[in-house]
Parts: structure tokens; C-alpha cells; sequence
């Protein structure tokens, strides 16, 4: 079966770390994601936003991924937005409840 990666390119500016995503966030791609925003809070800056606009599927470890990070981002004192986000993911965070739990911001980053 031939299935899309997680491609994350990230890129920071003074207030914000911006990492895009393309691909999927699922129980096999979730770690990738995790170990590169827990890098960005080693030293974390104001805002992490990770602007999901080539998301093409995510999984129910995906939403868990996404709800750790936002804790863990909060904890060191910073933000981490959503942005970009597609239909069916809002869906899915609106039929979960995830979404009161997450910061969406359905506009483009700055950067």
C-alpha cells in the first residue's frame, strides 16, 4: 500500500517558529512530529504555528499528538496555533471536541 509521508519545514522568525506540514499525521508520522516541536521548545519562542494547509489525513494518534504538544508548548510558555487547517480536519476536532482544546487559526501565518 502506498501511502504519503509527513514532510515538516520549518522556518523562525523572532516572535514565531512556523512549521509546515504536508503529508499525513498518523501513528506512524506522529513521533516525527513531536520530536521536532519538542526541539523547538528547547527553546521555545512566543508562538509555535503549524500551518497544516497540506495536511491530507490524520488519525486518532494524530489528534493525541496534537493535544500533547499544545500542553507541552503551554507549559513552557508559548503558543501553539493551528493554522490552515482543512474541512475535514475541523470536522473531526468539532466532532471529537478537540477543537475548544486547540488554538485554530484559520489564516495565513506570518512569516
Amino acid at each position: 500500500m502506498d501511502r504519503a509521508e509527513l514532510s515538516i519545514t520549518l522556518h523562525r522568525t523572532g516572535d514565531e517558529a512556523v512549521l509546515r506540514l504536508a503529508g499525513e499525521i498518523d501513528m506512524l508520522t506522529a513521533a516525527q512530529l513531536a520530536t521536532i516541536v519538542n526541539e523547538v521548545l528547547a527553546d521555545p519562542p512566543p508562538r509555535i504555528v503549524l500551518d497544516l494547509g497540506g495536511i491530507t489525513f490524520c488519525d486518532s494518534q494524530g489528534l493525541g499528538t496534537l493535544v500533547v504538544l499544545s500542553r507541552k508548548a503551554s507549559h513552557a510558555r508559548s503558543l501553539l496555533i493551528l493554522t490552515n487547517v482543512g474541512d475535514f480536519l475541523l470536522r473531526v476536532l468539532d466532532i471529537t471536541g478537540l477543537r475548544s482544546a486547540l488554538m485554530v487559526r484559520n489564516e495565513s501565518p506570518t512569516s
